[in-house]
């Protein structure tokens, strides 16, 4: 009977001292956590995030993202299929793109992107005058959030969804005035975001984004954003598009942030078919272009101020060192980040 008796004695034992034991470890734990956050303050830094690589990061409920950003894609040159640089004609596209996002919860947000366009060129007539281009909508939902002193980074997933309201064929004799591609595109993202704190409270902060951009088949009449030209019937169906960002910023001082975008895109080929009508000199023709696979790699460097941890203002460029069967461009940007 003496050993029941003594594992009855010892439950009793665990049972009076496993509670307070327990909450004693609890205590060491959050003293122990406690210096760490205090010493990684996520205050010590105002982001406006970099160019180019979107936040997984969501805003309080109710609070809203204002972003709007004025570019020129200045056209430089055109890589070869091998990646050779060859020279090309001069072309300046003036745009803008704004991100407006409004906090439905805590994890979850929804958005409206409108862009703008209005293109110059030295071989061609320009713009017929500033259009707006395509429309996207955008759903992000937060699965994680980076905490000061754990591992886990802020994961989302979106899913942005472009529609076809930018202009993109009948182009007369103005090809530069194509704002748009025509098509549906569905693009969803997978959005990660990582704090890591360096001596005398600088701060990095790196981004690394994946998506996968698919669209439907695009009705194409006339001269196109396509290559196409008047008279011209049929389809265009563009290839999927796959890019990867890799962002990081600097925390110079909490106002000042230095930052850089390094992107990879690859881009499948787009087919188009169809029949160009006959003419005075010739019968109709069917009509068969591939664009053929592309590459870019981007780099954007960046310099970010804030006033104050809801307003500030980035200026960056973003170049295109490398590529294949793609353009060379330089591309100026400014924005603006306001958080209400």
């Amino acid at each position: 009977m003496k050993l029941p008796l003594i594992h009855l004695q010892a439950a009793l034992l665990a049972a009076c001292f496993f509670p307070a034991l327990t909450a004693r470890a609890a205590a060491i734990a959050t003293n122990d956590a406690n210096p760490c956050v205090e010493n990684h303050s996520m205050s010590d830094a105002w982001f406006t995030g970099p160019m180019l690589a979107n936040t997984a990061a969501t805003a309080p409920r109710g609070h809203m993202l204002l972003e709007p950003y004025l570019y020129d894609v200045t056209t430089t040159g055109a890589y070869t299929a091998h990646g050779k640089r060859n020279s090309a004609p001069h072309q300046n596209s003036y745009g803008s793109l704004t991100y407006l996002i409004y906090a439905l919860t805590d994890t979850t947000g929804i958005g409206v992107i409108p862009t703008f366009g209005y293109t110059t060129a030295a071989d061609a007539p320009s713009s017929a005058g500033p259009r707006s281009g395509d429309l996207s909508l955008l759903l992000q939902h937060r699965l994680t959030q980076s905490r000061p002193c754990r591992w886990m980074p802020t994961v989302s997933l979106a899913v942005e969804q472009t529609f076809p309201t930018g202009r993109y064929d009948n182009l007369g004799d103005r090809p530069a005035s194509a704002t748009g591609a025509g098509a549906f595109t569905t693009t969803p993202e997978l959005l990660t975001q990582s704090w890591f704190w360096l001596p005398r409270h600088r701060i990095v902060r790196m981004r690394l984004n994946l998506t996968d951009a698919f669209s439907n088949a695009v009705p194409v009449t006339n001269a196109s954003v396509y290559g196409t030209a008047t008279g011209f019937r049929g389809t265009a169906q563009p290839g999927r598009s796959l890019y990867i960002d890799n962002a990081w910023e600097y925390s110079l001082t909490r106002r000042l942030i230095l930052a850089t975008d390094i992107t990879w895109r690859s881009n499948a080929n787009t087919r188009v078919t169809g029949t160009t009508a006959a003419t005075l000199t010739s019968p109709a023709q069917p009509t068969l272009l591939n664009s053929g696979s592309s590459t870019t790699w981007n780099l954007a460097p960046a310099i970010e101020y804030s006033w104050k941890p809801t307003i500030g203002v980035l200026l960056g460029v973003r170049l295109t060192p490398a590529g294949r069967n793609t353009s060379q461009t330089l591309t100026p940007a400014i924005a603006i980040n306001i958080v209400h």
